[in-house]
């Protein structure tokens, strides 16, 4: 099925400069550019006849805002036909079933169960509202994108080195944050339980808005805490203090100054403070970590509970100030859904993208294609009605096609090796 590149409605952009998707740019979308074949090779890790893939459902939402649950197809022909009938808006990826989704209303439903899917994690920059300065809501810049790079290294070296995880694909939302699919084999077949024990591992901040002091360390540091906190160190002071100047107000010092376990330093400082308006976060993070040590030290307290408290304290203000806020519910249950990848993004117009970890700070959002671009890419290679074949090698897509056709092989590589 083929779709005309010209005469297309294109441009609609909001009131923040973002790029709504029009019905055609979306039929335009899933005609010459969705990488159907890779997703069902991904989604059916090398089953013989797709066997993975038919029973995995997929889930769309339709630009009249109705959500399509337990829709399951046999291959790439059949899902691209029914993607380009009904033109979804999102496509969600849930688990694999014990029989083909589509088929539910006439299966018993105690023999209808989710039995594997990736484990997935959702960082949203939402959940650091409490800490950025620069935005909050919907809104990012490049500034507190940064919280995303930290977030893709942290997890990934967690995810790597704790529990041997080696195929990982890090993929954009499209607005504000990250999605993370784990899809090693021992992954995939995580139990609920095992599901919310990696992710209590991983989840360091506790508690809500309502809680100031939101980690809690000791002595004996874990081998990953000291590992994110050499990551953390590398972006600490140019994106909590300097970017986000987060010590820069009484109000957002306040919050930090609620952290550390000690009425007569919070009031001390608070004071100095006040009474000095032109220095710097840099600057008054170098007295806090100063009095911190100090009262760590006095002599007859060294080895007091309250001297253990007043020297991790900077860690730990460290650590709830930089490290990711994971979406739990997400990761903690087999059969929850999760946006795919290479879906567009309804208010922005951007592709979710994949990302790469190792070079995850030089991803920039901003930057990342749209529709309404790929459409125009493509439509300076197009010569009157003449039909272009390999698409997506034309737009700023490539790469990020390419990195996932590269990524799929290796998990399929691992497959045919093992067998």
């Amino acid at each position: 099925m083929s779709i005309a590149l010209k005469n297309l409605d294109t441009h609609t952009m909001d009131c923040q400069g973002d790029e709504a998707i029009t019905p055609d740019l979306l039929k335009f979308f899933y005609s010459r550019l969705f990488p159907y074949k890779s997703y069902v090779n991904w989604l059916n890790y090398g089953t013989e006849n797709n066997a993975t893939f038919k029973t995995r459902e997929l889930s769309f939402t339709l630009p009249s805002d109705a959500y399509l649950r337990f829709q399951s197809f046999n291959g790439a022909e059949d899902l691209k036909t029914e993607i380009m009938k009904m033109c979804p808006t999102k496509i969600d990826i849930g688990a694999i079933y014990s029989a083909k989704p589509r088929d539910k209303r006439s299966i018993r439903a105690s023999t209808f169960k989710p039995i594997e899917k990736e484990l997935i994690f959702d960082i949203d920059m939402t959940d650091y509202d409490e800490i950025r300065t620069c935005c909050s809501g919907a809104s990012i810049c490049n500034l507190c994108w940064k919280f995303m790079t930290v977030a893709i290294k942290i997890i990934d070296a967690a995810l790597r080195e704790d529990f041997g995880f080696k195929h990982l694909l890090w993929v954009y939302s499209g607005r504000r944050g990250v999605y993370c699919w784990v899809c090693d084999e021992n992954a995939r077949k995580l139990s609920n339980e095992n599901r919310s024990a990696i992710v209590s591992y991983l989840a360091l901040i506790k508690g809500g808005a309502q809680v100031n002091k939101k980690v809690h360390l000791n002595k004996a540091l874990h081998p990953s805490i000291r590992r994110s906190l050499n990551i953390i160190e590398n972006y600490f002071e140019d994106l909590v203090l300097k970017d986000q100047d987060v010590l820069g107000s009484e109000e957002n010092w306040s919050k930090v100054l609620n952290c550390i376990p000690d009425d007569e330093i919070i009031k001390k400082l608070s004071n100095k403070w006040n009474s000095s308006s032109s220095k710097s976060s840099v600057q008054k993070w170098e007295e806090l970590v100063s009095e911190l040590e100090n009262a760590t030290n006095v002599s007859g307290k060294k080895f007091s509970k309250k001297a253990e408290q007043l020297q991790f304290c900077k860690f730990e203000i460290m650590i709830q100030y930089t490290y990711p806020r994971i979406y739990e519910a997400v990761s903690k249950h087999i059969n929850h859904l999760l946006k795919g990848p290479f879906c567009a993004h309804p208010k922005t117009g951007r592709v979710c993208v994949p990302i790469q970890p190792e070079d995850c700070e030089n991803f920039d959002p901003f930057k990342v294609p749209t529709v309404a671009s790929v459409y125009h890419e493509l439509n300076q290679y197009i010569e009157g009605e003449r039909k272009i074949h390999g698409d997506y090698d034309k737009t700023s897509l490539k790469p990020y096609i390419k990195y996932f056709d590269k990524f799929v092989s290796g998990i399929l590589k691992e497959v045919r090796e093992i067998r």
